[in-house]
């Protein structure tokens, strides 16, 4: 199982450094919207990093300038393949969620749902950037993998 979320993480890790460039490019274009979906995204993904890890997470949704999401993004690849080196997959994890409900989900079921999350608001972003005119790169996990 680990394997397969590594080649997920890597897919998304290379897909976000396409995406975010691609945004940098077409910068003068972009809506705030945009800027905060792929802000959102890669803060989701630290945030649960940090809830895995004990660490400290970042705002929701606090929008980043895009040429620190190259690095935000690096980043959170990096510590997600740290917890996918060092984590039980099924360790259950305590947390409470941005209304402070508490709930408990395992690290399986966290990277999983952190995995989704990127492809459910990457659909967002292209569905964005072509109402702008901006002609989005191809995100398509099977294109990756050719």
């Amino acid at each position: 199982m680990k394997a397969f979320f590594e080649d997920i993480f890597e897919f998304h890790h290379v897909v976000n450094q396409k995406m975010i460039h691609h945004l940098i490019e077409n910068d003068n274009q972009l809506t705030e919207k945009i800027h905060l979906l792929i802000s959102h995204s890669l803060n989701a993904q630290q945030i649960w990093n940090a809830r895995i890890l004990g660490g400290t997470p970042v705002e929701v949704f606090k929008i980043s300038p895009l040429r620190d999401c190259i690095t935000f993004d690096k980043e959170n690849y990096k510590t997600t393949l740290q917890i996918l080196e060092e984590e039980d997959l099924k360790r259950k994890i305590a947390y409470a969620n941005s209304k402070g409900d508490q709930f408990g989900s395992t690290v399986q079921e966290i990277l999983y749902h952190v995995g989704n999350h990127f492809t459910h608001h990457r659909g967002q972003l292209l569905a964005k950037l072509r109402s702008v005119g901006v002609e989005p790169i191809i995100t398509d996990y099977i294109f990756y993998r050719r």
